[in-house]
Formats: C-alpha cells, sequence, structure tokens
C-alpha cells in the first residue's frame, strides 16, 4: 500500500518509469532463460560434434549439426563446409558466422541500454513538472510557506528517485549480460578452432 500511495504521489511522469521497469525486468528474465538454454545446447552440439569428427563421420555430424537451431549451426557449418578453402578464407568465414550468433545472443540488450540513459531524464522531466506545481499552488492560494508547496516536492523527489533506480537497475542488468556474453563468445571461439583443428586431422 505505501508503494501505491508514492506510486501515485510521484505523478504522470511515474507511468512511464513503470513501464520502463516492466521492460528491464522482462528482458532479464528472457535473457537469464535464452542464454542458459544456449549454454546448454552448444555445449551438447559442441561435444556430440566432437566425437562424430574424432571418428571421421563427418556427414554424419553435418546432418546432426543442419538439426540444431540456426542460430546455433551456422558458426558449426562454416567449420564443417570450409575445409575446401583457404585456410584465412575459412576463419574468416568462421568469424562472420560468429558475428551473426552474437548478434543474436545481445538482442534486447538495447533495451537495457536506452533505459539505463532515458530512466533519470524521465525522473528529471518528473521533477520539474512537481516544482511548476509547487510553484502554481503557491500563485493559486496567494501563501508561501512548506506546507503549500509540500506536494509538488514530495512529488518532485518521488520522480526523481523512481528515475536514478531504474536506469541502475538496467545498467547493471546491461554490463552483467554484456559480461557473460563477451565469455560465451570467447568459449564458443576456442572451441571452434580445437574443430577446426579436428576436421584438418580428419
Amino acid at each position: 500500500m505505501r508503494f501505491i500511495k508514492y506510486f501515485s504521489e510521484g505523478g504522470f511522469s511515474m507511468y512511464p518509469l513503470l513501464i520502463c521497469s516492466v521492460v528491464v525486468w522482462a528482458v532479464f528474465i528472457e535473457k537469464i532463460w535464452f542464454l542458459s538454454r544456449f549454454k546448454r545446447d552448444f555445449k551438447g552440439l559442441y561435444a556430440k560434434a566432437l566425437k562424430l569428427i574424432e571418428d571421421g563421420k563427418i556427414i554424419e555430424c553435418t546432418g546432426l549439426v543442419k538439426s540444431a537451431e540456426s542460430y546455433l549451426k551456422t558458426p558449426f557449418l562454416a567449420v564443417l563446409e570450409g575445409k575446401e578453402l583457404a585456410h584465412d578464407e575459412w576463419e574468416k568465414n568462421i568469424s562472420r558466422k560468429l558475428s551473426e550468433t552474437h548478434l543474436v545472443l545481445k538482442r534486447f540488450l538495447w533495451l537495457l541500454g536506452t533505459i539505463g540513459n532515458l530512466a533519470p531524464f524521465i525522473g528529471l522531466f518528473g521533477t520539474v513538472v512537481g516544482i511548476i506545481k509547487s510553484f502554481d499552488s503557491m500563485a493559486k492560494s496567494g501563501k508561501t510557506g512548506f506546507a503549500v508547496v509540500s506536494t509538488g516536492l514530495a512529488e518532485a523527489l518521488i520522480a526523481t528517485a523512481a528515475g536514478i533506480l531504474v536506469a541502475v537497475v538496467a545498467v547493471l542488468f546491461y554490463n552483467f549480460f554484456q559480461a557473460q556474453i563477451n565469455t560465451l563468445n570467447l568459449r564458443m571461439k576456442n572451441s571452434l578452432e580445437e574443430l577446426v583443428q579436428k576436421v584438418e586431422k580428419s
């Protein structure tokens, strides 16, 4: 109930901040689920592909990889189907496919970055509106003093605090997922390089 009271006192600027907060948590949940699934699927596909390549079953490995999700199979296919290319071209092709996978991993992160930048300004806008309302109350009542301006000041302070809070959470999540994705990219790169070596020897 206290939260609802504070929210109502925060004025109309609180509604965009509430939407931003919902979006931040929705992206957080989606990224946690997607990255966990991606790590599991990549690890499983890599282990199976490595075993088939070591057994010299390149065709079977290619069929296995093609049955995987598109964002997961493209770098593996670049490894398996690039043996006939020059080594530099082979590596460049794998790098391009990894970049495409990287974009998939980063989807929706721009929302966290955008909200992290905009939320303080939305709160600041609420602050300005609250101050304007305070002076308007003074002008209409013809009175001065803290009692006259307290409502507008409360609205201003609540909106500012809410904007900063939403921005801090969004930036924390953004940096957390950036670190997770960068680590995952490095592991994928190392794993695919190992597969390249195995394919060359097969």
